[in-house]
């Protein structure tokens, strides 16, 4: 009869367990150097028993670090290699999202503009109605809170104004009335001076002997009298 199928468990019998693992250990050591031969491949095992010690098999006549260092440059270049695969697909069902998204709001614009209103059903177009009535309704508040704004500002503006008139008055008032004469006199004053200018040029022009009073002087003197008579 054959031997029976091995449960794969862990021994728990400590003795057994170490009789176990030396002699797997040197059937695997063993293996190991014969596919390294049979087949002319690079092998490399590294075994870490229970208590920590290390056991290792080489096949490369360098060392291991070599055979590890290969191992890591296979290793991290076809990582690398599936990365722009995995950013690709990544980046394309982003693409497909985004897209859709853009889709649903050109939509809802389109609706808001009251097109492409067909295919919708009696709850959407409620639905749009009310976000329409809401969206009015903000638009209202915001505008009657600009006027009140530009309201407050004119009013104070007004206030400012006032003020300012206020302010001059009060100074006039504390002039007194000795400064207002003051004032209506060197206004009088330059008035007069204007006055006896334009007096003066009318006078010049008046002394001035012209061709036609030369010719009533002549007739005058040719018939003993005045020359319009």
């Amino acid at each position: 009869m054959g031997r029976g199928r091995v449960e794969l468990k862990r021994i728990e019998n400590k003795i057994n367990r170490q009789v176990t693992f030396a002699k797997r250990r040197n059937g695997l050591l063993k293996k190991a150097y014969e596919l390294s031969v049979l087949c002319d491949a690079e092998v490399g095992l590294i075994i870490f028993s229970s208590r920590g010690r290390l056991f290792e098999f080489c096949s490369s006549p360098s060392s291991m670090v070599k055979t590890l260092d290969r191992y890591q440059k296979c290793s991290y270049a076809a990582a690398d290699a599936a990365m722009p695969l995995k950013d690709t697909e990544k980046n394309y069902q982003e693409y497909l999202k985004l897209k859709s998204r853009v889709e649903l709001l050109q939509s809802n614009q389109r609706n808001l503009l009251g097109e492409d209103l067909a295919p919708l059903s009696m709850k959407e177009l409620e639905q749009l109605e009310n976000q329409i009535e809401v969206s009015l309704n903000q638009i209202r508040s915001t505008k009657t809170q600009l006027m009140l704004d530009q309201l407050f500002d004119l009013k104070r503006k007004e206030q400012t104004l006032q003020d300012s008139n206020k302010d001059l008055k009060r100074k006039l008032q504390e002039a007194g009335p000795n400064n207002m004469l003051q004032l209506s006199w060197q206004h009088g004053e330059a008035s007069g001076s204007n006055t006896q200018n334009n007096n003066g040029l009318f006078n010049a022009a008046s002394n001035c002997d012209t061709p036609l009073q030369m010719g009533y002087e002549q007739m005058d003197n040719a018939y003993g009298g005045p020359g319009w008579m």
